[in-house]
């Protein structure tokens, strides 16, 4: 079976938070930790590749935090996929399936692996951080909204 690691599922849940609720100022990583139960530890670590990247950006100082370095209808999840690992983290790369086999397994099962692989990346580049935050608006989610202070008289 096919399944995502735990480090691609917190990489994706944090760039959708922070598309879901960038305003003016950058999302910090607390906040992203408190609203989605990531780890810190885990969470630093997915937030620097994804800058690294250039998925994020970061932004340093008091107020800093990250925020999208393009518009999020222009960042898939295939991207982030590639970004943070492999689709199953007990994956090995596909140069070691051709390492030798049986005739059957490394013309017709390897081959069939890859071909699936292909199309489930395929279908993760067509889905965007734009599409994903309209699912949120779709079953309700609502964007957190940061309390600013005003001062103007």
């Amino acid at each position: 079976m096919i399944r995502l690691s735990r480090k691609m599922l917190f990489a994706l849940e944090a760039v959708v938070d922070i598309a879901y609720n960038a305003r003016p100022e950058p999302v910090q990583s607390k906040e992203i930790t408190r609203r989605q139960g990531i780890p810190q530890r885990y969470l630093e670590q997915v937030m620097q590749q994804l800058v690294h990247a250039g998925i994020l950006k970061g932004v340093r100082g008091p107020r800093g935090g990250y925020r999208l370095a393009r518009e999020r209808r222009r960042i898939s999840v295939g991207e982030i996929v590639r970004v943070v690992g492999s689709l199953d983290a007990r994956d090995e790369d596909d140069a070691s399936l051709d390492q030798g086999g049986s005739e059957l397994g490394t013309q017709v099962v390897q081959p069939l692996w890859r071909d699936l692989k292909d199309e489930m990346m395929a279908r993760l580049d067509s889905i965007t951080i734009e599409e994903l935050c309209r699912r949120a608006d779709d079953v309700g989610i609502r964007a957190e909204e940061r309390h600013r202070s005003d001062f103007a008289i």
